[in-house]
């Protein structure tokens, strides 16, 4: 089998993934690098393996959650199609099955919120790994050190980002719910503004939970939602 480590380590994802991650920066964009692919492919695993999955369909989530955004290598518009079919030749260039690269391949394609949809185990937990994935680490501009008059003033993604202190993933067995917990500092920005731009990915989110048979919650400074 075709493991996460052979990806990781192999010489073309390596320069795709450099690409993508100069045409995100050269239009300005959140952080995309093997940092947030490395995150994703960890949560996506780890979603998995929470709810029972065997150890290959959670190795396969892993690899999607890697190569997830290498269409950003082509192009930001419709990177999702763009970066199944890259993945999908990578991954049966190196001898992985034909089957297990068409179901990565069918969860990359899925797997951003503009047209994108829970089809599988696999598609599901990607999807929430990498709506999941806010933190000031993501926003590019030197930020750390800017009044909260000055980071008023940046793009509201970067200022959702920048207010971010802290994001993760969890899996409660016994109510079944799949958490998603946020820590926003509010002098930064108000939790409005995260909804603002991410409300349409938490409803994606939430129907990828539900395709696993689990329920979807997000925690922002201990309150709940949805």
């Amino acid at each position: 089998m075709i493991t996460y480590s052979d990806v990781r380590n192999d010489e073309e994802v390596k320069a795709i993934m450099y690409m993508a991650e100069s045409q995100i920066e050269a239009l300005g964009f959140t952080e995309h690098s093997v940092r947030h692919s490395s995150i994703v492919s960890k949560w996506a695993g780890e979603i998995l393996e929470q709810i029972g999955a065997d150890e290959h369909r959670v190795e396969l989530a892993r690899i999607a959650g890697f190569l997830h955004d290498i269409g950003n290598s082509v192009n930001r518009e419709d990177h999702a199609q763009s970066g199944a079919i890259l993945a999908y030749k990578i991954l049966t260039r190196l001898g992985m099955e034909y089957k297990d690269a068409a179901e990565i391949m069918m969860a990359i394609g899925n797997h951003d919120e503009n047209q994108g949809l829970p089809v599988s185990d696999i598609t599901s937990a990607l999807i929430i790994a990498d709506k999941a994935d806010v933190h000031k680490s993501r926003v590019r501009t030197n930020t750390t050190r800017m009044s909260v008059t000055n980071i008023s003033q940046l793009n509201i993604h970067d200022r959702v980002n920048l207010a971010a202190e802290k994001s993760g993933v969890s899996v409660d067995k016994e109510t079944r719910e799949i958490i998603l917990n946020i820590i926003i500092d509010t002098e930064k920005c108000p939790v409005m503004d995260y909804f603002e731009i991410y409300f349409k990915r938490m409803q994606l989110c939430r129907r990828a939970a539900d395709f696993l048979g689990w329920k979807f919650v997000l925690i922002i400074n201990d309150v709940r939602f949805l």
